[in-house]
């Protein structure tokens, strides 16, 4: 079996999902839509929107793409290791526009988010971290793939359409991280998620390609990874019983900026819970972090609130003032009132080494804070807050939706309708949150 037909092997099978599983998806699907709200009104939307404008009566694809937009304008939305992906930007507006379309329950949504989940995963392990490494924007590339599996499963495609699916997508897969800090980066997982609709479209038509363009020459792992694929890397992937959400999970995000931070910021937040210090206090701030997330963030002096994003000066500078950040933290106006803040010129930042990062699956993100009465405070993180070892509460889940949805007025039933989503016959209680 090729790479493709074993994924789709996988995708056709009977669900089989635990309750943790389901709970899991539930939850990753009510934070993203929070995300997305929050978003609706972000510039990158607002353009994507005009171009579009002429779509009077949008089709799912169109739909997808504004959403998956708006779920990842802030970058509040969740990171997915495995996929090295925001999985759900992409997963969920892809999901909802077909489910809307289609008319299809809550059930085969929470469904349809584990079946794409696991094959993002999937392509993501094919190619290693190697590929975002490289410069691959995974949201756009493998989110695009695995997407594809699910919105197909949804779409009620057998297995062989569901690797028809995947070979189609593998050819709309694209998105360069070069591309972080300005609106484009967002509008990649709309791209992404249009781009899974539109394969498995194409798909249910009878539209087909190699089913070894993961695997084989001059295909997704030979270009995107830049080597030659094991057969190994898979040969467990049908044998599996968890589920990749239970064994890895998805990670929300706790702070609204690109993830590359979030370590370093929940260094800081363990550091002002134990020792009693201010903004005041700090001579500078030494922050060391991986190779792939040190070129995630290329903004030292950020001029507008999507370089700020990923600005590690930016978000430290707030996180020491403030104790954390909002999203009130990266509007055009408080970026500028901050653009002159003494602290943003003594933060630095530097990476592991190649070969340090080679000999470790996964090295801690550190910081040092110089005080300036001639104290060092040093902490270490091997992950951000969010992540199955250490989950957000119920009470963080809702404070964070309500602070996303503070202009929708039924946020809070909303919020408890989406605990049971399973239960929802119809998904239309949905439209008021989507484009």
């Amino acid at each position: 079996m090729t790479v493709i037909e074993t994924i789709a092997a996988w995708c056709a099978r009977e669900p089989r999902f635990s309750a943790t599983a389901r709970r899991l998806a539930r939850e990753a699907i009510t934070d993203t839509l929070a995300c997305l709200y929050a978003g609706r009104d972000d510039f990158s939307v607002l353009a994507v929107r005009e171009a579009w404008a002429s779509y009077t009566n949008r089709p799912a694809a169109i739909v997808a793409l504004l959403n998956g937009t708006a779920a990842h304008a802030i970058d509040y939305d969740d990171n997915f290791g495995p996929g090295m992906s925001h999985a759900s930007a992409v997963l969920v507006p892809a999901l909802l526009a077909v489910a809307l379309e289609e008319d299809r329950d809550g059930e085969a949504l929470v469904n349809a988010w584990l079946v794409g989940l696991q094959a993002q995963a999937f392509v993501g392990e094919l190619v290693s971290q190697s590929h975002y490494t490289a410069g691959w924007h995974g949201t756009s590339t493998v989110g695009c793939i695995g997407t594809a599996a699910g919105v197909a499963w949804l779409k009620g495609l057998d297995e062989a359409g569901i690797a028809r699916s995947l070979s189609v997508a593998v050819s709309l897969a694209s998105g360069v991280k070069g591309q972080f800090g300005t609106p484009l980066k967002p509008f990649h997982a709309g791209m992404a998620a249009r781009n899974a609709v539109d394969a498995a479209t194409l798909a249910a038509s009878g539209m087909s390609g190699r089913l070894d363009i993961l695997e084989g020459e001059m295909g997704f792992y030979q270009l995107f990874a830049g080597s030659r694929f094991t057969p190994e890397k898979m040969q467990r992937w049908l044998t599996e019983t968890q589920h990749v959400v239970e064994t890895v999970g998805v990670m929300p995000k706790k702070h609204p900026c690109c993830g590359s931070t979030h370590r370093v910021l929940d260094v800081i937040a363990d550091l002002q819970q134990e020792t009693h210090f201010t903004a005041d206090d700090v001579a500078s701030v030494r922050c060391k972090v991986g190779i792939s997330n040190f070129r995630n963030l290329a903004y030292t002096a950020p001029e507008d609130e999507m370089q700020a994003r990923f600005s590690m000066n930016y978000c430290v500078m707030r996180m020491l003032e403030s104790g954390s950040l909002s999203v009130a933290d990266f509007t055009p106006a408080r970026v500028r009132e901050q653009a002159a803040h003494p602290l943003l010129s003594r933060i630095t930042m530097e990476s592991w080494r190649e070969d340090e990062e080679a000999q470790a699956d996964n090295l801690p993100h550190q910081v040092a804070i110089v005080l300036k009465d001639g104290r060092t405070l040093r902490h270490q993180r091997l992950s951000a807050k969010g992540s199955l070892a250490e989950p957000f509460s119920a009470d963080e889940r809702a404070q964070k939706f309500a602070d996303c949805c503070k202009t929708l007025p039924e946020s809070a039933a909303l919020f408890q309708r989406l605990g049971q989503l399973e239960n929802e016959r119809s998904l239309n209680f949905l439209r008021s949150m989507i484009i």
